[in-house]
């Protein structure tokens, strides 16, 4: 075995500190992903599954960087990855998980513990807002068999129409003292869902790293030739495919890429 050239490790190295004009707050850690993908912190998260799934790809994104989910799971499972991560906060929810009134309180409980949601807005079989459920009106229910129908928060709801500012929905939401609103357009239908969680993100991790629609950016891992799975990942709204392989100079990633 002939070595090419020199290397050195971490240990190798020592920066020795010295004088300097440029100050904290004139430093700038912005980086970028990819040609569309910004960073407020150079950090990823790798696709490990003892490193990332939507917890962790959460947390990046809200302090700025970005975490890759692990392909290490079946494609419908890294799907809803995806989607926790997409739903857990943004802007404007332009498609809020909604519920019909025929269905039980355990269907809704059900809906809740999956997406980590404390309220969801009940439509009627054409999507017009009919009310809203929340934790207020399921508090003292121990009978999880009725409908939602019957307990639900019903019309008429304080709503917004499609191009509220957050600003402005922020002020409605103070005035009436409510912590959801849902957004409608001129005949009623449900066209989204504003939570004053996600306007108290906006104020609590300012450098978030999010997408065009106000939701936290994050990437996912594919294996070489998984082309079907890169699909589903796309549709669910991921940001960023990660080509996954322990050998990335083989010709079947050049293939894969170039496929994608």
């Amino acid at each position: 075995m002939r070595i090419l050239q020199r290397a050195l490790t971490f240990e190798d190295v020592l920066m020795v500190p010295r004088k300097s004009s440029v100050l904290p707050k004139d430093v700038s850690l912005k980086s970028r992903l990819t040609k569309n993908i910004g960073l407020n912190i150079p950090f990823i998260s790798a696709a490990m599954d003892t490193v990332t799934e939507h917890k962790t790809a959460i947390a990046m994104a809200r302090l700025g960087g970005i975490g890759i989910v692990h392909k290490n799971m079946d494609i419908q499972t890294q799907v809803k990855e995806i989607a926790k991560v997409k739903k857990s906060e943004s802007g404007v929810i332009n498609d809020p998980i909604f519920i019909q009134a025929h269905r039980t309180l355990a269907d809704a409980k059900a809906i809740a513990d999956n997406y980590k949601i404390s309220g969801v807005p009940v439509v009627d079989d054409k999507g017009l807002l009919i009310g809203i459920l929340t934790n207020r009106d399921v508090r003292f229910e121990t009978d999880l068999s009725k409908k939602v129908g019957d307990v639900m928060t019903k019309m008429p709801l304080v709503t917004a129409h499609v191009g509220i500012s957050l600003d402005e929905a922020s002020d409605l939401m103070h005035k009436h003292k409510i912590e959801k609103l849902p957004i409608v357009d001129k005949d009623n239908v449900l066209k989204g869902l504003i939570t004053i969680k996600d306007i108290q993100k906006r104020i609590e991790y300012p450098e978030a790293n999010k997408d065009d629609f106000g939701r936290l950016r994050v990437g996912a891992a594919i294996g070489v030739g998984q082309l079907d799975r890169a699909e589903m990942l796309v549709k669910a709204g991921v940001d960023a495919l990660v080509l996954d392989s322990a050998h990335g100079h083989s010709a079947n990633i050049l293939h894969t890429l170039e496929e994608i």
